[in-house]
């Protein structure tokens, strides 16, 4: 979602010369920042002798009007579960038949039926989490926060200016929306002006709005309190041991993110054979140990490490179950007054 600076190659000339003469051994990745680690794309280049170049994005939305627009020359890129439906409608991704793969037998229910693309014609899981906030403990009044939207949409006076919120119009406008008791996916004009006027509330309050550099900005003290990606918490608590991630009593967004291959991908084989190895448990668990967040492949628990199944940011407790919001799709008229919101609110 995630979500999540790494290696960051500067795309522009590659795809311009590889959307017309791509090598039969290249791949062309375009990814969340700090998603994937780079020691894994070595291990595919070196296992498949297929080069890699990676290209990152900060939101779904960039991602998506990069290809309604043309892009080309991208072989993977990794939607999350929301939109992966309007672009199958929009015919943005080609039909990989992942069922078909050797290695989709390792993919654990639900993931390998999910109900935006049941068959897994059009993608294949890669990581899936929550999104909360995480604040320093040792840096807000008597050391501990409600577990509310409440503290990051309406924050104490002490906080002015110290909290960060992700640039992602989908997660901002939902967590604001669960906040207020308001369906995510409402056409209601009433219900979208209580949700921009909550988010007018909270501005003065904000020190900026930014989905990349969410780890570093929390461990260098930067600000307090950042909605964060559960992965972002865990790696932030690494270096930051007073970090708390929240799980908000009004609803907290579980999402997953998938890999998919755009329509006309210049290397579609070669992308095949990146999807099939990275739902190989060891190689899967290699991305999970750097990314923070939980995978879908069945075996892949033997190679986690063991601060990722102890960190309650990644694997919640049982009685947080109930908070948990999976994603939906809306409609058009509810994502039309989303993106009205978001553009007044960013003015």
């Amino acid at each position: 979602m995630r979500h999540r600076g790494l290696l960051a190659a500067v795309m522009a000339a590659a795809l311009v010369v590889g959307a017309g003469s791509a090598a039969a051994k290249e791949l062309f990745l375009y990814n969340w920042s700090n998603y994937f680690p780079p020691e894994l794309l070595k291990k595919f280049e070196a296992d498949t002798g297929i080069t890699v170049t990676l290209d990152v994005y900060d939101s779904n939305e960039t991602m998506l009007a990069k290809l309604q627009a043309g892009a080309a020359g991208y072989d993977i890129v990794v939607p999350s579960d929301y939109i992966i439906p309007s672009m199958i409608q929009e015919g943005l991704l080609e039909q990989i038949d992942t069922s078909k793969m050797a290695n989709f037998k390792n993919i654990a229910a639900p993931h390998n039926a999910p109900p935006y693309d049941e068959a897994r014609g059009y993608t294949a899981p890669y990581m899936w989490g929550t999104t909360g906030f995480t604040y320093d403990s040792a840096r807000v009044p008597g050391g501990k926060l409600e577990e509310s939207w409440k503290e990051f949409f309406e924050p104490r006076e002490e906080l002015k200016g110290q909290i960060a919120a992700l640039n992602d119009e989908v997660e901002v406008y939902n967590a604001a929306a669960r906040y207020l008791g308001v369906d995510v996916c409402t056409e209601s004009g009433d219900d979208g002006q209580k949700v921009l006027a909550l988010l007018e509330k909270q501005k003065p309050y904000l020190a900026m709005y930014q989905s990349d550099g969410t780890i570093d900005r929390m461990i260098a003290g930067e600000v307090i309190m950042h909605h964060q990606w559960n992965g972002a918490s865990h790696r932030t608590k690494e270096k930051l041991p007073t970090a708390v991630y929240v799980y908000p009593k009004e609803g907290t967004a579980f999402w997953a993110d998938n890999f998919a291959v755009p329509k006309g991908a210049p290397n579609i084989e070669n992308a095949k054979v990146f999807i099939n190895w990275m739902l190989d448990p060891k190689n899967i668990a290699e991305a999970s140990n750097f990314t923070g967040y939980m995978n879908a492949v069945k075996g892949s628990e033997a190679y986690l490490d063991a601060a990722l199944k102890d960190d309650p940011a990644v694997n919640m407790p049982a009685a947080y179950a109930e908070r948990l919001r999976p994603a939906k799709s809306c409609g058009t008229a509810a994502r039309e007054m989303r993106d009205k919101v978001w553009t007044r609110l960013k003015k």
